[in-house]
């Protein structure tokens, strides 16, 4: 299906989706149909005059919606109103222009940390509304639930096929590997890198036991594109590697000082939150469109990713 136009909406002042973009541009070029023109959208998209500009400029007719403002644990239980009211402006500007301006179809990205808190697992897509999400990240929770919320009633008012992706804990090149800031496989990269680089023992933020669904973000590029061109419902669509391959951040760690070669101590700090233990998802719902799509393994990732940040330490976000 030739697209005549594609837009991937970034935020320029935050910059916290680049990762799954650069994910999604790989995939793309590898992907092309003829007839494809591909845009990056770069702009404020808290302002709703910039958000009308861009699109304006550009008048895409697809659009994958990656723009948001994100962070780690740590910095989501401080600014947790920050991120709610940045996020709904952010959502409500794109959705909005993108009706305004005859926009055929909106792909955006959702989160994990959506689904309650309190629930049985594994977690699926009917489950998005069903108790409050955890109070780590209550904010960005609740603005990114209400994408799914924005897309049912554009649909059902005007009958536009907008809809959404739900990728676990995705992580590759390009992420923010801040220490304080960044998503945690990320920031555990930059965190053994030094550690290892300066003879200190690795000091990870909990015990080590929550388990999480990494995957890589290429995969999840993949995964988009298919999404834009042939899923065809409203109702969200989870993008995620299997329960069965859900690992604890201390494996995760683990595979971190393999990939970089580190010999040094790892220690738990017990005394800082956990966050939320676990969110196991199903992709039971991604399997049966695309039952044999094979994703990249974890260990693979990790040193793919572990080499990128080496190779480009000096220009990567940390």
């Amino acid at each position: 299906m030739p697209l005549t136009s594609f837009s991937t909406l970034t935020h320029s002042s935050l910059k916290n989706s680049s990762y799954i973009e650069n994910g999604v541009r790989d995939q793309r070029r590898a992907n092309a149909c003829p007839g494809d023109w591909w845009i990056r959208i770069d702009a404020d998209l808290v302002d709703v005059g910039q958000t009308r500009a861009v699109f304006e400029k550009y008048r895409p007719t697809h659009v994958i919606h990656l723009a948001a403002k994100v962070g780690g644990l740590y910095l989501h239980m401080r600014e947790n109103l920050h991120f709610l009211r940045d996020n709904i402006k952010i959502n409500d500007n794109v959705l909005q222009t993108a009706h305004d301006m005859g926009v055929t179809k909106v792909v955006s990205c959702l989160s994990s940390c959506i689904f309650p808190d309190k629930t049985t697992y594994p977690i699926d897509e009917t489950m998005i509304h069903n108790g409050p999400p955890h109070d780590s990240n209550f904010g960005y929770s609740h603005a990114k639930r209400m994408i799914d919320v924005q897309n049912r009633a554009y649909f059902q008012q005007y009958g536009h096929r907008y809809t959404a992706v739900i990728p676990t804990n995705v992580f590759g090149p390009y992420d923010n590997f801040n220490i304080e800031n960044g998503h945690v496989l990320s920031a555990l990269i930059n965190k053994t890198y030094k550690a290892k680089k300066e003879g200190t023992p690795v000091n990870v933020c909990g015990s080590g036991a929550p388990r999480r669904q990494f995957i890589y973000s290429l995969d999840v590029g993949r995964l988009i594109i298919w999404v834009l061109r042939e899923y065809e419902e409203i109702d969200p669509i989870i993008v995620s590697v299997g329960e069965e391959d859900e690992v604890s951040i201390k494996e995760a760690v683990d595979m971190i000082a393999q990939a970089l070669d580190f010999k040094g101590k790892i220690q738990f700090d017990t005394t800082l939150s956990d966050g939320q233990m676990k969110k196991t998802a199903c992709n039971s719902k991604l399997r049966r469109y695309l039952p044999d799509f094979t994703f990249t393994p974890l260990k693979e990732a990790i040193k793919m990713t572990c080499d990128w940040f080496m190779t480009n330490y000096d220009t990567a976000r940390t």
